[in-house]
């Protein structure tokens, strides 16, 4: 289901709580809202659209990769960007790395780890901020 984009900065400055089991029709629901504003953005997390819960989408290669509980285990090369966001209005000026290695679970709870550069490596810490509270 298309959920509706949450554009209070209050309500996205609160801290997300794990992700389980129980949270797979919000990872569906983020995947098909994220794949419906493709056009306008690369990613979301869960609580743009209102779910307090650490799950993310991004897409890779043209096909959504959803990600619950995911951390961020190591980074290098940074560089300053300028990221917008569809939760927000205008353009933010951020610290970014164009690596990362990230670990997380899939719908069935199993754990994975990745290494993702450019695009997508910012797109994971711009979701993962979102997931932590933080506004960018």
């Amino acid at each position: 289901m298309i959920r509706e984009i949450i554009r209070d900065e209050g309500f996205l400055a609160l801290a997300s709580e794990d992700a389980t089991v129980l949270d797979k029709q919000v990872a569906k629901d983020l995947a098909e809202t994220l794949h419906h504003h493709e056009a306008s953005c690369i990613g979301m997390a869960a609580n743009m659209i209102g779910v307090r819960k650490k799950i993310i989408c991004i897409m890779v290669d043209g096909l959504p990769l959803t990600m619950l509980n995911p951390r961020i285990i190591a980074k290098k090369d940074p560089y300053q960007a300028s990221e917008g966001c569809l939760s927000l209005k205008g353009m933010r000026n951020v610290m970014r790395y164009r690596w990362i290695r990230v670990v997380f679970q899939d719908l069935r709870m199993r754990k994975h780890e990745r290494e993702l550069e450019g695009r997508e490596a910012q797109a994971v810490q711009h979701e993962c901020d979102h997931l932590d509270g933080i506004v960018i």
